[in-house]
């Protein structure tokens, strides 16, 4: 995404496009893929692990970012729904074990859950584990 792009998702969730809110949301963009908050910090370098926190909080509270649970910890990406209050970019995540990434399968969404009464989900995270077709070898014809 561009620039413009992101200062243009930033504003329909509701948040202002400030300095380091445009540098960790271009950051989780051009990752392709959740990212820890190390990786975020090795990527930025510019901001410390308390503003890059602060900025992860406010996209939260904003339904901006996904957070994602893998066995390293938690990972983060950006929401490409274009409404704060609903979200239709839930999609199943894959952790490779050799590598230790985890990936977005975006084409794949997480398939509806029938709750018991009185449950009421507000996040779902579906993740798979294996080996990557990078670490597999896999070569596709």
């Amino acid at each position: 995404m561009s620039k413009i792009e992101i200062e243009h998702l930033l504003e329909e969730h509701g948040i202002k496009a400030t300095a380091n809110r445009l540098l960790v949301a271009e950051a989780l963009d051009q990752a392709k893929r959740p990212l820890s908050m190390m990786e975020l910090e090795d990527s930025i370098g510019s901001i410390d692990k308390s503003g890059i926190f602060r900025c992860l909080s406010i996209f939260k509270e904003h339904h901006l970012i996904h957070s994602i649970e893998d066995v390293e910890g938690t990972r983060y990406e950006l929401c490409l729904s274009h409404d704060a209050a609903h979200d239709e970019d839930t999609h199943v995540h894959f952790y490779c074990e050799e590598c230790h990434r985890t990936f977005c399968l975006d084409n794949i969404h997480i398939p509806p859950v029938s709750l018991p009464e009185g449950y009421d989900a507000r996040t779902a995270n579906y993740l798979l584990k294996g080996i990557c077709p990078e670490c597999s070898g896999y070569h596709p014809v």
